[in-house]
């Protein structure tokens, strides 16, 4: 059953990482760093935000707190100068920080709880938790990233006006 769960989560965690890395993939450097208005964050800080997040949680999480005292926060919000590649292997780093913990994980040590913020907690909540943190700002990238393309926006997922198509196309497919 652990094993099953485990499955599905890393199966989700790979779909949303998808639809970011679709909308990603249609962006410019300068498109990474585009605002709405100055309140709001850029592609580029929400990456760096969850990669972050993803190495602070997901490091030696048995072993040490998920807020590690090396992380600056509130510096994951401010404008980076970082190239597009430089953001790419960032990003890359934090999904790839998160699928080796996810892969640590096994009958034996899955119970055991963990530390975020000082507080005890059940690995499982942990991982709902970020199974809700992730694809919420994956959304916010999926949405800024069609503000900025417009009418050249490519839908990562099923596009608009497409889904009776779509699920013909998977019954037709999954009926083989």
């Amino acid at each position: 059953m652990i094993e099953e769960y485990l499955n599905n989560i890393k199966k989700q965690f790979e779909s949303y990482k998808e639809v970011a890395d679709k909308t990603i993939s249609q962006l410019t450097e300068k498109d990474l760093y585009w605002k709405y208005n100055e309140g709001s964050n850029d592609i580029a800080c929400i990456m760096i935000h969850v990669s972050e997040n993803m190495l602070s949680r997901w490091t030696d999480f048995f072993e040490s707190d998920g807020e590690k005292e090396w992380r600056d926060r509130e510096s994951e919000f401010k404008t980076q100068n970082l190239t597009y590649s430089e953001l790419i292997e960032k990003w890359e780093k934090g999904w790839n920080c998160l699928y080796d913990a996810l892969g640590s994980i096994n009958e034996s040590n899955f119970h055991k709880p963990i530390l975020i913020r000082n507080k005890k907690v059940k690995l499982i909540e942990s991982i709902t938790r970020q199974i809700a943190h992730y694809p919420y700002h994956i959304g916010q990238i999926a949405f800024i990233g069609k503000m900025v393309l417009n009418e050249k926006w490519n839908s990562p997922s099923i596009p608009k006006g497409k889904s009776n198509e779509y699920i013909r196309l998977e019954f037709e497919k999954n009926s083989k």
